[in-house]
């Protein structure tokens, strides 16, 4: 089993959502308000005057076999709105209970 931590400009959620469902990843943790800079483009998310936007981020546990179908979904909606910024992290999960 994986984990998929996706971190990603609150625009968008509902499409992350979406693309969860789409890939029958049921299970996830929505984490509402993130602060964050990314690492190669867009602005960064910090909620103050000076840069006013949120992040957002999602966790969830997969199958290795949905990894990779996942991840090509997720980079295609940060290709068609890069300035939003999202990114996604593959952690291996070792127990669950």
């Amino acid at each position: 089993m994986k984990s998929i931590f996706i971190a990603f400009d609150l625009a968008h959620y509902e499409k992350i959502v979406d693309i969860l469902t789409q890939s029958n990843c049921r299970g996830f943790t929505s984490f509402d308000s993130v602060k964050g800079r990314g690492s190669k483009h867009g602005d960064p998310h910090y909620g103050s005057h000076a840069w006013p936007g949120l992040a957002s981020a999602i966790i969830t546990i997969v199958e290795d076999r949905q990894v990779d179908p996942l991840l090509a979904k997720l980079h295609q909606l940060d290709e068609d709105r890069p300035m939003l910024g999202l990114r996604a992290f593959v952690w291996d999960i070792e127990k669950t209970i």
